[in-house]
């Protein structure tokens, strides 16, 4: 058989595929990095990770301090933010779409979280990860939610940026005022409880 004829019957690379290897490859690393950081992590018992219980038991706090992204997204106006623009109060980042069904039903706590806080230090920043073609959809739907601003990155850059990046919806990220990353959530949570508020409570005493 000549070389032309081998070149012809291998198999060509699937693209959606490897699309799909790549994204199971960062949700396995993310995972493991936040196992070793379970294990390392030296505020285990102390600070915030006594409060994460019930509905912040899933918190994981970071090994070491780091600031937000510079990645920028849009606002409401298309106008361009980044998490640095909400530095002196405690920010709580929440990365969303409308096709993600957890992500939907977790946004009302969100919205009751900012109501409680709404002559505080304290913003709520839900970041849709929605595409140009669902752009209305997502605004119409949070147009339900009287305390909550519509903020998009429909290039989906913002969840990668992350240190470490993220492949989870929903993603929940929560800085303290010095505009350091304290702890995340990844996957849904009420943040309309007591154990979220003792969390930023604990933040905005500091």
């Amino acid at each position: 058989m000549s070389q032309d004829q081998e070149e012809k019957i291998k198999p060509r690379a699937n693209p959606l595929k490897w699309a799909l290897w790549s994204v199971a490859g960062i949700g396995i690393a993310v995972s493991l990095y936040i196992i070793g950081q379970a294990a390392i992590n030296p505020l285990q018992e102390m600070g915030l990770k006594r409060l994460a219980k019930g509905e912040m038991a899933k918190m994981i706090l970071p090994t070491s301090a780091g600031a937000p992204p510079a990645t920028s997204f849009l606002d409401g106006t298309g106008n361009q933010k980044r998490i640095a623009d909400f530095r002196g109060k405690v920010t709580v980042v929440n990365i969303w779409a409308t096709w993600c069904g957890p992500c939907v039903l977790e946004m009302p706590t969100l919205d009751k979280l900012a109501e409680a806080y709404k002559n505080k230090p304290v913003a709520v920043v839900t970041v849709s990860l929605d595409g140009e073609r669902q752009k209305d959809r997502a605004f119409a739907f949070m147009s339900k939610f009287a305390n909550l601003d519509f903020y998009r990155d429909p290039k989906m850059k913002l969840p990668y940026d992350l240190i470490p990046p993220t492949s989870a919806m929903p993603t929940t990220v929560i800085y303290g005022k010095d505009g350091v990353e304290k702890g995340r959530i990844m996957g849904p949570a009420d943040w309309s409880g007591p154990d979220a508020r003792a969390v930023i409570d604990k933040l905005l005493a500091e």
